[in-house]
């Protein structure tokens, strides 16, 4: 389930972007949480997109929780670190890779996250199947290539506490090939025609 890589699905995160940007207008905490999140690229992804269109100033009120199950005890280092081989990179825009990567001081091939983007993303440990999440008042949680590992009964469970913790009007992103389950259509809007996005009902 560790498997992904910068910038994938970058289309359905951008769609997350540009529908959260509203719903935070004003606001002085932003809390994301990216769930099943592996060694950082996705929720480091979106922080990117996301800085990109707030500007660092507003940025700085972002929080992203980026967990995952991490049975190997390696994801933590890597994203509190920030730290990826180059070869790793090679799908991020160019524009991106040089404003928001550098070469990583006395480490030959390996490239560092800006610190304003890398200190506003936070790992934890977590196995989402315990159903005991960290806050109750994100305004976005993605869970993106994590569900479809679960069992049907279990999908189910793991979306209504995702339902729970939201904000009220909160955005929840999904893989694309996992349909909402009819258990959980009543508590959640789609928002867009080509993408896993949705908006809590409260």
């Amino acid at each position: 389930m560790a498997f992904t890589f910068f910038f994938r699905d970058v289309h359905t995160l951008q769609h997350a972007v540009n529908f959260l940007l509203p719903d935070i207008q004003g606001l002085r905490q932003i809390r994301i949480w990216d769930a099943g999140c592996a060694m950082g690229q996705e929720p480091y992804t979106f922080a990117i997109l996301l800085a990109e269109k707030m500007g660092f100033f507003a940025y700085k009120n972002v929080m992203i929780d980026a967990t995952d199950i991490d049975e190997s005890d390696t994801f933590g280092k890597i994203i509190t670190n920030g730290k990826y081989p180059e070869g790793d990179l090679s799908r991020i825009p160019i524009e991106y890779f040089q404003k928001y990567f550098h070469k990583a001081e006395d480490e030959d091939g390996i490239m560092e996250i800006d610190s304003q983007i890398k200190n506003r993303v936070v790992f934890k440990k977590h196995d989402l199947l315990e159903l005991q999440p960290f806050r109750d008042d994100y305004n976005l949680i993605i869970c993106k290539n994590v569900l479809l590992h679960f069992q049907p009964e279990d999908r189910i469970k793991v979306i209504n506490m995702y339902h729970s913790v939201l904000a009220k009007g909160g955005l929840f992103v999904t893989e694309q090939t996992q349909p909402m389950p009819d258990e959980n259509k009543h508590q959640f809007e789609k928002i867009v025609s080509d993408a896993n996005l949705y908006r809590k009902i409260s």
